[in-house]
């Protein structure tokens, strides 16, 4: 794959080196009500991860190893404007790429000579999208010696995705990707994350075929906001993945968006009858919903946003992380980076997600 550098002209606007962080969408009639508060949620989170990564030596250990966690505290960063190596967050941002361009280059599925992007055992193709997704987002915005690695790794997982995705499998499974590379089936989850890398990546300039999308997309609409399809809309989550997807790639505001989007407004709400850590994949319910409803726009957003916001205010510590359902297993900053960015997705800093 051609070596290419990945920055819109949008992207390039919006992170004006020493700019600091931006301020957020001033049209938002409920982020403009709620706009102390939220901005205080937004940062004491990203002070406690600034104090969580706050050196090489103790970073492995908070993002439990996994370039998944990695990429999603980089992107909390990202989404208000906190560029790598700039203001007050610049060196947290640069500890997450370069532990993910750190991913060593023999193992699993060929390691990082070949493109793999996953540390651990549960990194996954999970691990993979979200690792190459934030790679996407920040190449064009580092230095010179980053950019340079970037530009050997970026295309190897770019290819992988490709080569993935191709695996035969059965119909209905074709388009998508599972947790291996080598997998015989698919599922929305991973593919979603895998699909929107390939979306950001094609977005700023690299040679990802319009058919890997339309491909991904035909999978995504099968699945029919459930898990592997044949079935209905089985949770948010992934009723809010396949939003998302098809928000992102081009299928806007149509009927079957709206039947998604009622979906949300309907079961979303069952978070707000506990504490996230005692929900069900609340953080990634929760990010997929806020991220989704905002694509789809209009009174979906206006009837969500205040639950969202009044919800997770209320229910962060005052150290400024929030518990949630995968705490446990994959640690506060994990919860607290997809916390984080469904709570700042109007401040449309991550390419990828700008409407």
């Amino acid at each position: 794959m051609r070596q290419v550098v990945l920055l819109t002209a949008a992207a390039m606007l919006l992170f004006v080196p020493g700019s600091g962080p931006s301020r957020a969408d001033t049209e938002s009639y409920h982020l403009a009500k709620l706009r102390a508060p939220v901005g205080q949620a937004v940062k004491k989170a990203l002070a406690f991860l600034a104090k969580r990564l706050g050196s090489d030596e103790t970073f492995a250990r908070e993002v439990r190893g996994m370039n998944a966690v990695a990429g999603l505290a980089g992107m909390a960063f990202l989404s208000v404007g906190h560029t790598p190596g700039q203001g007050p967050y610049g060196d947290e941002v640069n500890r997450c790429i370069d532990f993910i361009l750190a991913t060593p280059a023999q193992g699993p599925h060929g390691g990082a000579a070949k493109g793999w992007l996953g540390r651990s055992a549960h990194d996954k193709m999970y691990g993979h999208g979200i690792a190459t997704l934030f790679l996407c987002e920040v190449s064009g915005m580092v230095d010179p010696k980053r950019q340079k690695k970037i530009d050997v790794l970026l295309p190897k997982a770019l290819k992988l995705i490709l080569t993935a995705q191709a695996v035969k499998k059965e119909a209905r499974f074709a388009g998508g990707w599972r947790y291996k590379p080598d997998s015989p089936d698919s599922d929305l989850s991973v593919s979603a994350w895998n699909l929107m890398a390939l979306r950001s990546a094609r977005l700023n300039g690299a040679p990802v075929p319009a058919e890997a999308i339309e491909k991904a997309i035909g999978f995504v609409n099968r699945c029919n906001g459930s898990y592997q399809g044949g079935g209905a809309m089985s949770t948010p989550g992934m009723a809010g993945v396949g939003l998302l997807c098809r928000e992102l790639c081009g299928h806007h505001d149509d009927e079957t968006n709206r039947r998604y989007g009622d979906y949300l407004l309907g079961h979303w709400t069952l978070g707000l009858r506990s504490p996230p850590h005692l929900t069900s994949y609340h953080e990634y319910n929760t990010y997929c919903a806020s991220q989704a409803l905002f694509q789809l726009g209009g009174t979906y957003w206006e009837r969500f946003a205040p639950r969202l916001y009044k919800y997770l205010i209320k229910h962060q510590r005052a150290d400024g992380a929030w518990n949630g359902y995968h705490a446990p297993q994959y640690g506060h900053v994990f919860s607290t980076s997809m916390y984080t960015l469904a709570l700042t997705v109007t401040h449309r800093q991550l390419p990828i997600y700008q409407r």
